[in-house]
């Protein structure tokens, strides 16, 4: 799991554990099974009505983009691959590259370098890129929608388990010495419905337009070498350039 995200986590419930001790209520009480059960997997299942069975089959990615670390390498790094490739596109010419391009992990970056060896126009390039960036931006938004959509569900569900609970409770009013403890159990539904809302799910798909925003800036600024590589920049100038193109505290740290 993403360092960030644990930490996150774990902080917001150790505020609400704290708040609970504070305020003389048993934070045991949270563990009442049956009003998880109803919040996680009815949250659940009214989030997947909402999508296709074509969306459904990548939620295991969904939630890994929301939990795991991001892939994003070093904005530095890579402008160092790119000022590495112009040298030697600049001094032997794009097709001395083709050995070079085999050897790239990154796919992205593979496609670009391999269609302006093919001799593809520059303009065709850059559109069929950005293109790339575009839909991939689209297919992230639908992730994170899908972990909003949880964030909504949740505390209304948590208040139908409320709901049901007080109908528990109204039907043994006979016995007043159990209202209490049944009025109590009534409400940790809601309680889970809006914790798990504001502590989990909606943080997910933040988290998700997150990564999704660092992502497609990396393929911004990859777009943006491959096409000076293709012009036959000369490499210092594409690395001023695409320096510029990355956050000061990002240079101020490599320089470091």
């Amino acid at each position: 799991m993403d360092p960030a995200t644990l930490i996150g986590f774990v902080v917001s419930l150790v505020a609400l554990l704290i708040f609970m001790v504070m305020e003389g209520a048993d934070p045991t009480s949270l563990l009442f099974l049956p009003a998880i059960i109803l919040v996680i997997v009815a949250t659940f299942g009214a989030a997947m009505s909402s999508q296709t069975m074509d969306d459904l089959k990548k939620m295991p990615a969904w939630f890994k983009m929301a939990v795991m670390p991001a892939k994003v390498p070093p904005a530095t790094e890579q402008i160092q691959t790119l000022v590495t490739l112009a040298e030697r596109a600049r001094k032997e010419g794009l097709l001395a590259l083709e050995a070079q391009v085999k050897a790239i992990e990154d796919p992205f970056l593979k496609r670009g370098l391999q269609m302006g060896i093919d001799g593809t126009d520059p303009e065709e390039l850059r559109a069929v890129l950005e293109s790339e960036i575009s839909a991939k931006k689209a297919e992230d938004k639908v992730a994170a929608k899908f972990m909003n959509a949880m964030g909504g569900y949740a505390p209304t569900i948590g208040i139908v388990g409320c709901i049901v609970g007080l109908m528990n409770v109204m039907g043994n009013l006979s016995n007043p010495e159990a209202l209490g403890p049944m009025i109590a159990a009534a409400f940790v539904a809601t309680l889970w419905g809006v914790m798990a809302a504001n502590f989990w799910f909606l943080p997910m798909g933040a988290k998700i337009l997150r990564v999704s925003e660092l992502q497609a800036a990396q393929m911004e600024l990859l777009v943006e070498g491959i096409t000076e590589i293709q012009a036959g920049t000369s490499p210092r100038a594409v690395r001023l350039k695409l320096t510029s193109l990355i956050p000061p505290s990002e240079v101020a740290k490599e320089a470091a």
